[in-house]
């Protein structure tokens, strides 16, 4: 963190009246998104499968002592969608929108994949996943931090938890919003270590955050709340980012108080560092709603039923009597099916005692519970074809792989969407490379055929570059493109790639003499790494064709030199033969 530094004298421009203002606006904040945190609370617990107590605070949970069975339907469909999402973990590739920036599009493909990796960024990214399926919107935070690598610093992408980011209601877009608010309940032992000026003013504070149901008892009597306030300013002409981070009316950082910072910005790229990664929209906010909001009245109505169902199991499957309050029969003996004999004090009569019937449940309520059941895999898309399950008769692996591919279509455009979102976290973090990658970095790369390579990158060519178009020098700074695609496929895809090459390779499409009969076909077909195969079969036609001069040279060659030994052979001969 940056010290702030003041000119002697000068009053700071963000002080405790500020603060106080930013604190009022939190609240109004907050009070904005009360609807969507108790909504992400309660999708937590039926995750959890922990929604009877839920549903009984609602007057739906039966009565008391009744069974609450808990099915996994809902938990299933999530599982179900995280696979295809991490089977589809994305890959970037950077593409240059000008011919002089495709060596540095290049060095970023490369490098940014190393930059994920070290922040373990595939944990983060099936994290967000989880919170975005069951919440509707997952969220991350693109950072520098300053203390990584020894004080060199790096990026870090972090997920953000929704009930600790507040924004201005109503916008759709957080980049639209006055003000963004990122909390944080800090151990005031960290604090009062990091920043001495806090000892003694620590305390319950006016303002609390929500928090999830935990198993755990979570204690936060000994934390203050951190908050990290970013805001936009007009410098210059310019949209600046500031940003502030303060504990209870007390200014930690503020870069408005900072001479070096105050016309620059917190980041140079000027937007909030958070993406928001939504599932399901919803109009007039950022977040969405996701599979839990979907299917939980479903799966309501599923554990509903089958509480219903099993007391009527339970009813039935244990003996109840009808006993006359003057019969004589021993009821302690009777209800005891261990003893043998049961005693009387009188006549036993046939009305003494009576067997209570139970009327059977009938078939049609187990088939309208399959039925939920159905509902909930047809509104979610999980399918039995989605989880490996197939019709009768179906073996053979490229039918499975085709119902997969067909019945998988909503899992790709809810990935599709992701991917928008990633190529948006991937922009943000090469723009902290042209800001803060002023010393070179060492990679270790992945090179051809798997062999390491070690690479030194700085980000200077991503920084201003002069430019003279003969009225005058100018400045340019290099922009990119991002294309996003599946890094890994699955087992099918994969099995589908390698058949389609053995089919290629029956057909005669690497043979040099065919070759333009075989490019001719590729233009006409679409699936993946076909450029590369378009370059190889060009690579081959092309030393065909340099293939006959070589010979042909290889040949002449050959001849002169036989011509040669045969001459020699006569003179030789002549020689032997001369009469002396």
């Amino acid at each position: 963190m940056r010290k702030t530094q003041q000119t002697a004298g000068e009053k700071p421009r963000i002080g405790e009246q500020e603060v106080r203002r930013a604190a009022e606006l939190l609240k109004k904040y907050r009070q904005g998104k009360v609807n969507l945190e108790r909504r992400i609370i309660d999708n937590e617990q039926f995750w959890k499968l922990r929604h009877w107590p839920q549903m009984e605070k609602k007057g739906e949970g039966g009565n008391p002592g009744d069974p609450q069975p808990t099915s996994g339907w809902l938990v299933n469909c999530i599982l179900s969608k995280h696979a295809d999402a991490m089977d589809c973990y994305p890959e970037p590739t950077v593409l240059p929108r000008e011919p002089g920036d495709r060596a540095e599009a290049a060095k970023l493909t490369r490098i940014l994949p190393a930059i994920l990796k070290k922040n373990q960024f595939k944990r983060t990214y099936s994290s967000a996943w989880w919170y975005k399926l069951k919440s509707g919107c997952a969220v991350y935070g693109v950072f520098w931090d300053a203390g990584k690598l020894n004080g060199l610093g790096d990026v870090s992408i972090r997920r953000m938890d929704l009930l600790n980011l507040f924004w201005e209601p109503g916008v759709t877009d957080i980049q639209d919003s006055a003000n963004f608010f990122s909390t944080e309940l800090v151990s005031h032992e960290v604090l009062e270590e990091q920043y001495p000026q806090l000892k003694g003013k620590l305390g319950g504070g006016g303002f609390t955050v929500s928090r999830f149901l935990y198993d755990d008892q979570v204690d936060t009597s000994d934390k203050a709340l951190v908050v990290d306030w970013y805001y936009h300013t007009r410098e210059k002409g310019r949209r600046v980012l500031q940003y502030c981070k303060f504990v209870g009316e007390t200014v930690l950082y503020a870069t408005e108080n900072d001479p070096e910072l105050r016309e620059r910005g917190w980041y140079d790229h000027g937007k909030y560092p958070f993406v928001f990664d939504v599932l399901f929209p919803e109009e007039g906010t950022p977040c969405g709603y996701g599979y839990v909001d979907l299917c939980k009245s479903p799966q309501k109505q599923i554990d509903l039923m089958n509480q219903a169902i099993l007391k009527n199991t339970l009813a039935a499957a244990t003996p109840r009597f009808f006993i006359r309050s003057d019969g004589a029969v021993n009821e302690n003996e009777y209800a005891d099916w261990t003893r043998p004999f049961v005693h009387t004090n009188g006549n036993l009569g046939a009305d003494s005692i009576a067997p209570i019937h139970t009327a059977g449940l009938d078939s049609v309520y187990v088939a309208i519970m399959q039925s939920k059941i159905a509902e909930m895999k047809e509104t979610a898309g999980n399918r039995d074809v989605a989880n490996g399950g197939t019709a009768s008769g179906v073996t053979a692996a490229t039918a499975i792989a085709a119902l997969q591919e067909a019945g998988g279509k909503l899992s790709r455009n809810m990935i599709d969407d992701g991917y928008e979102a990633f190529s948006d976290v991937v922009t943000l973090v090469i723009e902290l490379i042209r800001q803060f990658y002023q010393l070179p970095r060492q990679f270790r790369l992945l090179g051809a055929m798997g062999r390491e390579e070690f690479v030194s990158y700085d980000g200077q060519g991503l920084r201003e570059q002069v430019m003279d178009d003969g009225t005058g020098v100018c400045y340019r700074v290099p922009e990119f493109d991002l294309e996003v695609s599946a890094q890994d496929e699955n087992p099918y895809k994969t099995m589908e790639y390698n058949q389609l090459a053995l089919q290629l390779f029956q057909m005669g499409f690497f043979r040099e003499d065919m070759a333009d009969q075989a490019l001719r076909c590729l233009e006409l077909m679409d699936f993946k790494n076909k450029d590369q195969l378009t370059a190889a079969i060009l690579q081959g036609k092309q030393q065909a064709a340099m293939a006959p001069p070589a010979e042909g040279a290889a040949s002449g060659g050959g001849t002169a030199v036989k011509q040669s030994a045969m001459e020699r052979m006569r003179q030789q001969t002549h020689e032997a033969v001369r009469p002396r």
